[in-house]
């Protein structure tokens, strides 16, 4: 079972935050803008992996991983964990941006309301 912890995790967090793609403007919806905004962190990231695990600055437990790995020894659950963690950040970015909105959306109409009733109490 200990080969699972990796995948498991990275499967834990889209579980967490796949919910808040109904609050946002729909990130799963815009493949294209999603590609545009991962790959570049993705494809540093990975020549990043691929040189420490080549220079043997780190590495990866077998017990802990599925074991397939990619060309330059990096596992599969690495690469899925460039596109996974920030997907999971780029979620919630976009749905407390959008829950903010709101909070200042009703706000502000309660602020307005508030002066309404201030100006038709005469006060």
């Amino acid at each position: 079972m200990d080969h699972w912890h990796y995948l498991l995790v990275l499967l834990g967090c889209l579980a967490v935050t796949a919910p808040l793609e109904f609050l946002g403007p729909g990130v799963y919806r815009r493949p294209r803008v999603l590609l545009g905004a991962l790959w570049p962190a993705a494809a540093l990231f990975v020549v990043w992996d691929l040189v420490a695990i080549a220079a043997d600055v780190w590495g990866y437990n077998d017990r802990y991983v599925l074991g397939f790995r990619l060309p330059g020894e990096m596992p599969l659950e690495e690469l899925l964990f460039f596109a996974v963690v920030p997907l999971c950040g780029l979620l919630t970015y976009v749905a407390v941006g959008t829950l903010l909105g709101m909070g200042r959306r009703w706000f502000g109409n309660a602020e307005k309301s508030v002066g309404d009733a201030r100006k038709a109490a005469g006060r």
